[in-house]
């Protein structure tokens, strides 16, 4: 039996040293343009969603723990496809076009949006939402836009709050609680800091994708 909406998972996810998922095989198996259809996958998928240079390609980077199999680049909007990593032969890590570029042109911020929502609407095997928010500012109009469209959506994401060494520990709390409430997130929103620079949120992420599949599976038995 399949389960169509993320927000049916992430309010009871909890993270655990025993439950955390290794990964031991990475494949690039589906790239997805403007005019390409999407895989009719049968594993589950999570999905990462986030502005241009909120370092999303360098996040995906160390949650696989490859150096370079997401391409970063100093130069926003690189990510212009839908990218399907297949990991360990049992689940889908996602990788969404970044949106909020500022010098993209507006036929090209219009195609990202309809690749985004099309994936969104179509995709039968979407479990999670990561949602990549930078920690050190205010969430900007197109977070705001992003946020409330995925909870439109009937998902309920996972904030994934980037960048997260380049502030100091001790105000940590203060830039979570500048987050949830620029985001206008209840109580209930996970926010997660991440660095990919010392790897800060990177068992959070894993566990969160092995109860995905742990879910799956009992939901077949």
């Amino acid at each position: 039996m399949r389960r169509g909406a993320a927000g049916q998972y992430p309010v009871f996810f909890t993270t655990s040293e025993e439950n955390k998922m290794v990964i031991k095989q990475v494949e690039l198996e589906t790239v997805c343009g403007i005019t390409s259809t999407l895989p009719q996958n049968t594993q589950p998928e999570v999905a990462f969603a986030g502005k241009s240079n909120v370092g999303k390609s360098s996040l995906i980077n160390c949650i696989l723990n490859r150096k370079s199999l997401a391409r970063t680049s100093a130069q926003p909007g690189k990510t212009q496809t839908i990218n399907y990593y297949h990991l360990n032969d049992s689940i889908y890590l996602v990788d969404l076009p970044g949106y909020g570029y500022a010098k993209a042109s507006k036929s090209e911020v219009e195609k990202w949006g309809v690749m985004i929502e099309n994936y969104l609407a179509e995709s039968d095997m979407l479990r999670v939402i990561f949602l990549l928010v930078d920690i050190r500012h205010a969430p900007g109009k197109n977070d705001i836009q992003m946020f409330d469209w995925i909870k439109y959506m009937e998902y309920q994401p996972i904030i994934l709050a980037t960048k997260a060494d380049k502030i100091k520990r001790s105000q940590l709390q203060k830039h979570i609680k500048m987050l949830r409430e620029g985001l206008g997130a209840d109580e209930d929103t996970i926010i997660v800091p991440f660095s990919s620079v010392t790897g800060q949120g990177r068992d959070e992420v894993l566990d969160f994708m092995d109860q995905v599949l742990e879910n799956e599976y009992e939901d077949e038995e």
